[in-house]
Protein backbone atom coordinates (compact mmCIF):
# COMPACT_ATOMS: atom_id res chain seq x y z
CA UNK A 1 0.00 0.00 0.00
CA UNK A 2 1.26 3.24 -1.01
CA UNK A 3 1.61 5.94 2.05
CA UNK A 4 2.71 9.61 2.20
CA UNK A 5 4.47 11.21 5.42
CA UNK A 6 4.41 14.94 5.24
CA UNK A 7 8.19 16.07 5.69
CA UNK A 8 7.94 19.73 6.11
CA UNK A 9 9.80 20.04 2.72
CA UNK A 10 8.54 17.57 0.46
CA UNK A 11 6.08 14.66 0.57
CA UNK A 12 7.74 11.53 0.69
CA UNK A 13 5.68 8.10 -1.18
CA UNK A 14 6.31 5.18 1.29
CA UNK A 15 5.48 1.71 0.64
CA UNK A 16 3.60 -0.29 3.34
CA UNK A 17 2.24 -4.07 3.32
CA UNK A 18 -1.52 -4.78 3.00
CA UNK A 19 -0.79 -7.34 6.77
CA UNK A 20 0.93 -4.04 8.11
CA UNK A 21 -1.87 -0.99 7.28
CA UNK A 22 -4.81 -3.42 8.17
CA UNK A 23 -2.90 -4.03 11.54
CA UNK A 24 -2.76 -0.18 12.58
CA UNK A 25 -6.34 0.03 11.70
CA UNK A 26 -7.58 -2.66 13.55
CA UNK A 27 -5.99 -1.14 16.06
CA UNK A 28 -6.21 2.09 15.60
CA UNK A 29 -10.39 1.35 15.39
CA UNK A 30 -10.66 -1.16 18.07
CA UNK A 31 -9.03 1.67 20.69
CA UNK A 32 -11.42 4.21 19.30
CA UNK A 33 -14.14 1.53 20.23
CA UNK A 34 -13.56 1.15 23.89
CA UNK A 35 -12.65 4.70 24.34
CA UNK A 36 -16.07 5.49 22.85
CA UNK A 37 -18.12 3.32 24.81
CA UNK A 38 -16.30 4.61 28.09
CA UNK A 39 -17.44 7.94 27.04
CA UNK A 40 -20.49 7.09 26.03
CA UNK A 41 -21.16 5.37 29.26
CA UNK A 42 -20.43 8.41 31.03
CA UNK A 43 -22.68 10.59 29.12
CA UNK A 44 -25.08 8.19 29.65
CA UNK A 45 -24.66 8.27 33.34
CA UNK A 46 -24.81 12.56 33.45
CA UNK A 47 -28.18 12.49 31.14
CA UNK A 48 -29.81 10.01 33.70
CA UNK A 49 -29.33 11.94 36.95
CA UNK A 50 -30.20 15.45 37.55
CA UNK A 51 -28.07 16.03 40.24
CA UNK A 52 -25.18 15.74 37.79
CA UNK A 53 -26.87 18.29 35.20
CA UNK A 54 -27.26 21.00 37.56
CA UNK A 55 -23.01 20.79 39.07
CA UNK A 56 -21.13 23.33 36.93
CA UNK A 57 -17.78 20.81 37.24
CA UNK A 58 -19.81 17.63 36.06
CA UNK A 59 -21.48 20.29 32.94
CA UNK A 60 -17.91 20.73 31.91
CA UNK A 61 -16.73 17.48 32.16
CA UNK A 62 -19.77 16.47 29.84
CA UNK A 63 -18.86 18.80 27.34
CA UNK A 64 -15.23 17.92 27.62
CA UNK A 65 -16.21 14.43 27.05
CA UNK A 66 -18.38 15.20 24.29
CA UNK A 67 -15.60 16.79 22.51
CA UNK A 68 -13.38 14.18 23.18
CA UNK A 69 -15.85 11.95 21.36
CA UNK A 70 -16.17 14.16 18.42
CA UNK A 71 -12.35 14.31 17.86
CA UNK A 72 -12.10 10.75 18.47
CA UNK A 73 -14.47 10.15 15.65
CA UNK A 74 -12.98 12.27 13.36
CA UNK A 75 -9.22 11.58 14.04
CA UNK A 76 -10.24 7.61 13.13
CA UNK A 77 -11.96 8.87 10.08
CA UNK A 78 -9.14 10.75 8.76
CA UNK A 79 -6.75 8.10 9.85
CA UNK A 80 -8.99 5.50 8.11
CA UNK A 81 -9.26 7.50 4.97
CA UNK A 82 -5.65 8.16 4.39
CA UNK A 83 -5.06 4.49 3.88
CA UNK A 84 -8.54 3.83 1.90
CA UNK A 85 -8.67 6.57 -0.76
CA UNK A 86 -5.21 8.08 0.28
CA UNK A 87 -6.86 11.44 -1.02
CA UNK A 88 -10.69 12.46 -0.43
CA UNK A 89 -12.27 15.49 -2.46
CA UNK A 90 -10.94 18.43 -0.21
CA UNK A 91 -13.87 20.34 0.26
CA UNK A 92 -15.23 17.52 2.10
CA UNK A 93 -11.59 17.58 3.88
CA UNK A 94 -11.73 21.60 4.76
CA UNK A 95 -14.81 20.10 6.39
CA UNK A 96 -13.41 17.35 8.59
CA UNK A 97 -10.17 19.72 9.22
CA UNK A 98 -12.46 22.44 10.91
CA UNK A 99 -14.35 20.24 13.17
CA UNK A 100 -11.04 18.32 13.94
CA UNK A 101 -9.09 21.41 14.98
CA UNK A 102 -12.19 23.16 16.53
CA UNK A 103 -12.49 20.24 19.04
CA UNK A 104 -8.46 20.22 19.44
CA UNK A 105 -8.16 23.64 20.26
CA UNK A 106 -11.07 23.33 22.68
CA UNK A 107 -10.22 21.07 24.91
CA UNK A 108 -7.26 22.44 26.78
CA UNK A 109 -9.86 25.27 27.19
CA UNK A 110 -11.80 22.77 29.05
CA UNK A 111 -9.06 21.43 31.37
CA UNK A 112 -8.42 25.20 31.99
CA UNK A 113 -11.83 26.49 32.72
CA UNK A 114 -12.30 22.86 35.34
CA UNK A 115 -8.99 24.13 36.95
CA UNK A 116 -10.39 27.54 37.57
CA UNK A 117 -13.86 25.71 38.98
CA UNK A 118 -11.86 23.46 41.19
CA UNK A 119 -10.18 26.14 42.61
CA UNK A 120 -12.98 28.49 43.64
CA UNK A 121 -14.66 25.63 44.85
CA UNK A 122 -11.39 24.74 47.37
CA UNK A 123 -10.30 28.20 47.42
CA UNK A 124 -13.89 29.91 48.12
CA UNK A 125 -16.15 27.16 49.17
CA UNK A 126 -18.86 29.80 50.70
CA UNK A 127 -19.30 31.96 47.42
CA UNK A 128 -18.98 29.25 44.74
CA UNK A 129 -22.04 28.65 44.21
CA UNK A 130 -22.71 32.33 44.12
CA UNK A 131 -19.82 32.23 41.68
CA UNK A 132 -20.36 28.83 39.36
CA UNK A 133 -24.24 28.89 38.38
CA UNK A 134 -25.49 26.91 35.94
CA UNK A 135 -26.16 30.30 33.39
CA UNK A 136 -22.21 31.41 33.99
CA UNK A 137 -21.28 27.59 33.47
CA UNK A 138 -23.02 27.60 29.60
CA UNK A 139 -21.67 31.53 28.95
CA UNK A 140 -18.02 29.46 29.81
CA UNK A 141 -19.04 26.99 27.22
CA UNK A 142 -20.05 29.51 24.47
CA UNK A 143 -16.81 31.47 24.90
CA UNK A 144 -14.71 28.09 24.97
CA UNK A 145 -16.36 27.37 21.81
CA UNK A 146 -15.75 30.83 20.53
CA UNK A 147 -12.15 30.83 21.36
CA UNK A 148 -12.10 27.27 20.22
CA UNK A 149 -13.11 28.23 16.48
CA UNK A 150 -11.15 30.84 16.10
CA UNK A 151 -7.96 29.48 14.85
CA UNK A 152 -9.59 27.93 12.05
CA UNK A 153 -11.68 30.39 10.85
CA UNK A 154 -8.61 32.49 9.18
CA UNK A 155 -7.27 29.54 7.48
CA UNK A 156 -10.52 28.98 5.83
CA UNK A 157 -10.85 32.54 4.82
CA UNK A 158 -7.39 32.44 3.55
CA UNK A 159 -8.07 29.51 1.04
CA UNK A 160 -10.88 30.91 0.04
CA UNK A 161 -9.48 34.41 -0.62
CA UNK A 162 -6.17 32.87 -2.65
CA UNK A 163 -6.87 28.95 -3.95
CA UNK A 164 -8.82 29.05 -7.18
CA UNK A 165 -12.20 27.14 -7.12
CA UNK A 166 -10.88 24.10 -8.73
CA UNK A 167 -8.81 23.60 -5.70
CA UNK A 168 -11.74 22.34 -3.58
CA UNK A 169 -13.04 20.54 -6.43
CA UNK A 170 -9.74 18.53 -6.79
CA UNK A 171 -8.87 15.76 -4.24
CA UNK A 172 -5.60 15.52 -2.01
CA UNK A 173 -4.17 13.76 0.85
CA UNK A 174 -6.39 15.03 4.12
CA UNK A 175 -3.67 16.66 5.75
CA UNK A 176 -3.87 20.49 7.73
CA UNK A 177 -0.29 21.07 5.84
CA UNK A 178 -1.45 20.00 2.91
CA UNK A 179 -4.80 21.69 2.43
CA UNK A 180 -3.54 24.76 4.75
CA UNK A 181 -0.28 24.81 2.90
CA UNK A 182 0.10 28.59 2.86
CA UNK A 183 3.03 30.06 4.89
CA UNK A 184 0.98 32.77 6.32
CA UNK A 185 -1.19 30.25 7.47
CA UNK A 186 1.94 28.10 9.54
CA UNK A 187 3.12 31.01 10.71
CA UNK A 188 -0.33 32.35 12.31
CA UNK A 189 -1.02 28.58 13.66
CA UNK A 190 2.64 28.55 15.49
CA UNK A 191 1.78 31.81 17.70
CA UNK A 192 -1.48 30.60 17.75
CA UNK A 193 -0.32 27.61 19.37
CA UNK A 194 1.69 29.17 21.49
CA UNK A 195 -0.58 31.55 23.09
CA UNK A 196 -3.41 28.99 23.19
CA UNK A 197 -0.32 26.94 25.66
CA UNK A 198 1.31 29.97 27.42
CA UNK A 199 -2.40 31.05 28.73
CA UNK A 200 -3.78 27.44 29.46
CA UNK A 201 -0.16 26.36 31.55
CA UNK A 202 -0.77 29.92 33.44
CA UNK A 203 -4.04 29.17 34.69
CA UNK A 204 -3.30 25.66 35.49
CA UNK A 205 -0.13 26.54 37.37
CA UNK A 206 -1.84 29.16 39.13
CA UNK A 207 -5.23 26.99 40.01
CA UNK A 208 -3.46 24.25 41.05
CA UNK A 209 -0.16 25.74 43.21
CA UNK A 210 -3.40 27.52 45.26
CA UNK A 211 -5.36 23.98 45.39
CA UNK A 212 -2.29 22.83 47.05
CA UNK A 213 -1.61 25.78 48.81
CA UNK A 214 -5.06 25.81 50.71
CA UNK A 215 -4.84 21.77 51.12
CA UNK A 216 -1.55 21.90 53.13
CA UNK A 217 -3.60 25.53 55.30
CA UNK A 218 -6.45 23.71 56.10
CA UNK A 219 -4.24 20.65 57.42
CA UNK A 220 -6.37 18.34 54.83
CA UNK A 221 -5.53 15.47 52.77
CA UNK A 222 -2.39 17.34 50.79
CA UNK A 223 -1.25 13.72 49.64
CA UNK A 224 -4.56 13.34 48.06
CA UNK A 225 -4.51 17.04 46.50
CA UNK A 226 -1.18 16.51 45.29
CA UNK A 227 -1.67 13.16 43.82
CA UNK A 228 -5.15 14.69 41.83
CA UNK A 229 -3.11 17.84 40.87
CA UNK A 230 -0.37 15.32 38.94
CA UNK A 231 -3.02 13.32 37.11
CA UNK A 232 -4.79 16.62 35.95
CA UNK A 233 -1.42 18.17 34.35
CA UNK A 234 -0.58 14.55 32.96
CA UNK A 235 -3.88 14.99 31.48
CA UNK A 236 -2.79 18.06 30.48
CA UNK A 237 0.47 17.13 28.97
CA UNK A 238 -1.06 14.53 27.02
CA UNK A 239 -3.62 17.48 25.51
CA UNK A 240 -0.90 19.74 24.71
CA UNK A 241 1.12 17.11 23.05
CA UNK A 242 -1.42 18.40 20.04
CA UNK A 243 0.16 21.69 19.67
CA UNK A 244 3.96 20.06 20.13
CA UNK A 245 3.42 16.98 17.50
CA UNK A 246 5.53 18.17 14.71
CA UNK A 247 8.25 18.65 17.38
CA UNK A 248 8.03 15.35 18.29
CA UNK A 249 7.81 14.04 15.36
CA UNK A 250 10.71 15.76 13.74
CA UNK A 251 13.11 14.69 17.16
CA UNK A 252 11.72 10.99 16.86
CA UNK A 253 12.31 10.82 13.51
CA UNK A 254 16.06 12.56 13.85
CA UNK A 255 16.63 9.48 16.21
CA UNK A 256 14.97 7.02 14.26
CA UNK A 257 15.26 8.32 10.69
CA UNK A 258 14.47 4.44 9.04
CA UNK A 259 11.35 4.17 10.55
CA UNK A 260 9.23 7.29 8.79
CA UNK A 261 5.46 5.00 9.13
CA UNK A 262 6.75 3.32 12.94
CA UNK A 263 7.15 7.27 14.34
CA UNK A 264 4.02 9.22 12.44
CA UNK A 265 1.89 6.07 13.87
CA UNK A 266 3.49 6.23 17.41
CA UNK A 267 2.78 10.05 17.53
CA UNK A 268 -0.96 9.66 16.17
CA UNK A 269 -1.72 7.25 18.62
CA UNK A 270 0.04 8.99 21.85
CA UNK A 271 -1.45 12.84 20.54
CA UNK A 272 -4.77 11.39 19.32
CA UNK A 273 -5.73 8.28 20.64
CA UNK A 274 -4.74 8.26 24.44
CA UNK A 275 -5.42 11.72 26.12
CA UNK A 276 -9.49 10.55 25.34
CA UNK A 277 -8.61 7.39 27.15
CA UNK A 278 -7.22 9.73 30.28
CA UNK A 279 -10.15 11.75 30.41
CA UNK A 280 -12.75 9.87 31.65
CA UNK A 281 -10.61 7.83 34.03
CA UNK A 282 -9.07 11.00 35.44
CA UNK A 283 -12.16 13.03 35.49
CA UNK A 284 -15.28 10.74 35.78
CA UNK A 285 -13.71 7.16 37.58
CA UNK A 286 -11.94 9.17 40.48
CA UNK A 287 -14.86 11.21 41.08
CA UNK A 288 -16.62 9.93 43.76
CA UNK A 289 -19.97 11.32 43.36
CA UNK A 290 -19.55 10.38 39.43
CA UNK A 291 -17.86 7.03 40.11
CA UNK A 292 -21.31 6.32 42.82
CA UNK A 293 -23.71 6.61 39.65
CA UNK A 294 -21.12 4.82 37.36
CA UNK A 295 -21.52 1.81 39.94
CA UNK A 296 -25.36 1.95 39.92
CA UNK A 297 -25.21 1.59 36.33
CA UNK A 298 -23.03 -1.32 35.56
CA UNK A 299 -25.07 -2.82 38.65
CA UNK A 300 -28.29 -2.31 36.31
CA UNK A 301 -26.87 -3.93 33.32
CA UNK A 302 -25.64 -7.02 35.51
CA UNK A 303 -28.95 -7.60 36.91
CA UNK A 304 -30.91 -7.08 33.78
CA UNK A 305 -28.28 -9.68 32.59
CA UNK A 306 -29.19 -11.83 34.62
CA UNK A 307 -33.13 -11.77 34.77
CA UNK A 308 -32.64 -12.47 30.62
CA UNK A 309 -30.66 -15.33 31.22
CA UNK A 310 -32.60 -16.62 33.89
CA UNK A 311 -36.19 -15.64 31.17
CA UNK A 312 -34.09 -17.87 28.97
CA UNK A 313 -33.86 -20.80 30.87
CA UNK A 314 -36.88 -20.83 32.20
CA UNK A 315 -38.63 -19.92 29.05
CA UNK A 316 -36.75 -21.65 26.42
CA UNK A 317 -39.42 -21.22 23.22
CA UNK A 318 -39.27 -17.50 23.56
CA UNK A 319 -35.58 -18.03 22.19
CA UNK A 320 -37.13 -20.27 19.04
CA UNK A 321 -39.59 -17.83 18.47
Amino acid sequence: MNFSVDTNTSIVLLKESFKTALTKNIIVVALSIIISYINGVMVHTFLRHEILNEDPRYMLFIHMVLNDIIQLMLAVTLHVLSYVFYAINVSFCCLLLMIAIFCTQSTPLYLASMAIECYIAVCYPLRHAQICTVRRTYVLIALICTLGAFPVLPDIIVILAIDPLNFFRSTALCSREIVFRHPILQQKKDITDMVYLVFVWCILIFSYLRILMAAKAAKSDSQKARNTIILHAVQLLMSMLTYLAPIINNLLLYMFPKYILEVRFTTYLTVQILPRFLSPIIYGVRDQTFRKYLRKYFCNIAVHNRDVSVSIRINPAKVQT
